[in-house]
Formats: C-alpha cells, structure tokens, sequence
C-alpha cells in the first residue's frame, strides 16, 4: 500500500526538499498550506502536479483535526514554523503561537484522530543558545537566547511529553542550520550568495553585513531532509542532532562566496551595527555521532560546495531575470 505523508511548511526550504524525497520513495504526499490572497509555491512550482495541497492553520485546532482526519496519513512531517530568528524578537507572541502552541495543536490532531501517526518535530540548534559545551549533543542543556530559540524549546519537550504521555511515535530532529539555494533572502546565507550574484552582474555595488566573526554549523538541506525521513523509520522514537560537526564564521561563509565569483570581499563589504542581534548565540557545532551511528546518516555536501552551489544558483538566477531599467532623473 502507498504510503501516505502529510507536510506543513511545504512550501519551505525543508518542504520542498521532503516532497521530492518522498516523492521519489514512492509516497503519497499531501502539503498543508494557510489560505492566502498571494499564494507562496515557488519552492515547490515543479511538483504542484504530484502533490496534494490542503488549506489548515498551525493557530486553528480544528483544521488541523479535520485535515488529518481526511488524509489520515502514516506519517506527518511539522515543519512550519515562524522560521527567522531576528524577526522573532519583533513578534514574540505570534512566534509563539506558531512555535510552541502550534506544535501542541498537531500532536492534540494525532491524538484525537490516530495515534499510530508517526510524527516528525522539526526542533532546532537554537535552543541551545547561551552554549553549555561545545559541541552540543542530544544530552547537552538548553539555553536559548532568542524568542524563536525559546519557542522551539517548548515544542521540543510538548513533544516529548506527548510521546511519553500518550505512547505516541513523535521524534524531534534537533537541526542546525542548513542551507539551500531554497533559502530565503532573509537568511544570511542567502544574502550573501545572492549579494555576491548581484555585485557580480553589475546590479549593486556593496553587501551590508552585521557580525561577520559568528559561527554556524551550517550543512545542505537536501541532507538534512534525508535524516528526517530515517528518524521516522526506526523500530523506536527517539531525538536526534543533526549536523555536521564543522563551524564556519560568516566571514569564511563571505570569503567562500566572492572567491566563487572571483572578487575580493573587502572591497565590497561593508559592516552595519543595526544588524547584529540583541543576544547572540555562542559557537553552535553539533554532534551528530548518535544520527551517524543509529540512522547510518551522514552529510553528502560539504561546506565549501554548499556555498558554491548557491553563487552558482543565484548568478544563474538573476542573469535569467529580465534587467530593471535604470530611472533617470
């Protein structure tokens, strides 16, 4: 029988990448999408004609209930979420909402319609925060230094709780940042490559940065989706960090990215005080041993060839796009 997979935030980074991978085992797969007047689908645009999209709200309990009732799915990958860290100290409550109190409306969804769902939590590295030890394992302790970081605490252990509580299969992926040419600008990542693509072609002429000596453990989202699906195939739930084990501070992330286009960082770079955080997060490097050993997962692309994928996209990309005209005064 065809497996059947229901996803919120598929029109993510993550979703996109989950969908084809279960697209590609053979799965039936459903995305869980908000009513919108200006839909979101450039992510997964390729794939709208294998997909099923179905509206339900992360704030609303009974499109949650009803959706999972109709699709009644074996497997449900929560991936929504107020996604972007700097933003959450601007909506706190509604990154709650979403974060915390959403998570806990899709395990009440599973535990009132089926509780043989399997359900996947995508937690995060920011939890960790205010670091205990370096690197972070699924042992080490929580201290988030963000309204996002402390959101993802609570669905975090709601899940646990749940699993424990109510004998549920619900495993978190405590993930660290991974990267795609599917990032969001927002993302710094992603402003740098597609900065570095625009300088390039001539379309700007500097990139603004804010705390160029913070380190990332940053990997490839199209691995990272993989370790989702494999938590969901043990014999047992359980909660894993998935990393790759190398840090890189934004400015190597920098040097990587201009050296792809063969310019020189320093003479386009320029610093902002505006955009350093309120509480900056310490040296984030995760532990992945328990994944690479119980999940036999490990990251295929590494650091350097992510970032190179992404100047390549976002050159790619915009010297595609029909060119502005420049105003004249």
């Amino acid at each position: 029988m065809t497996k059947r997979a229901l996803i919120t935030g598929i029109t993510g980074q993550d979703g996109s990448y989950l969908a084809e991978l279960l697209l590609e085992k053979g799965y039936q797969v459903t995305g869980v999408v908000r009513r919108s007047s200006a839909p979101n689908l450039w992510r997964i645009q390729h794939l709208l004609d294998r997909i099923d999209l179905k509206p339900a709200d992360l704030l609303d309990q009974l499109s949650l209930i009803r959706l999972v009732d109709e699709v009644r799915p074996q497997e449900l990958y929560n991936l929504a979420a107020m996604s972007f860290v700097p933003a959450s100290w601007d909506q706190p409550m509604l990154t709650g909402e979403f974060n915390a109190q959403g998570v806990t409306r899709v395990l009440e969804a599973i535990r009132q319609v089926d509780t043989k769902i399997r359900l996947y939590q995508a937690s995060s590295s920011e939890m960790f925060g205010k670091v205990r030890e370096v690197p972070q394992n699924e042992a080490t302790p929580f201290y988030p230094r963000s309204p996002y970081g402390v959101s993802k605490v609570y669905g975090h252990y709601i899940t646990v709780n749940y699993r424990e509580s109510y004998d549920l299969f619900a495993v978190s992926g405590i993930l660290f940042n991974h990267e795609s040419p599917r990032r969001g600008l927002e993302f710094v990542t992603r402003k740098v490559t597609d900065g570095v693509a625009r300088i390039k072609l001539g379309l700007s002429d500097s990139l603004s940065l804010g705390n160029l000596s913070a380190c990332r453990d940053w990997g490839f989202a199209g691995d990272y989706v993989r370790a989702m699906w494999l938590m969901l195939q043990q014999p047992t739930p359980d909660d894993y960090v998935i990393a790759t084990g190398d840090a890189h501070s934004v400015e190597n992330l920098v040097d990587i990215a201009f050296a792809r286009a063969g310019l020189d960082w320093k003479k386009y770079v320029k610093l902002d005080p505006k955009l350093i955080r309120p509480a900056e997060v310490d040296h984030l490097i995760g532990d992945a041993s328990k994944a690479r050993k119980q999940l036999n997962w490990s990251p295929a692309v590494d650091f350097k060839g992510l970032i190179e994928m992404m100047v390549d996209a976002d050159i790619e990309r915009l010297a595609a796009a029909p060119r502005q005209p420049i105003p004249t005064r």
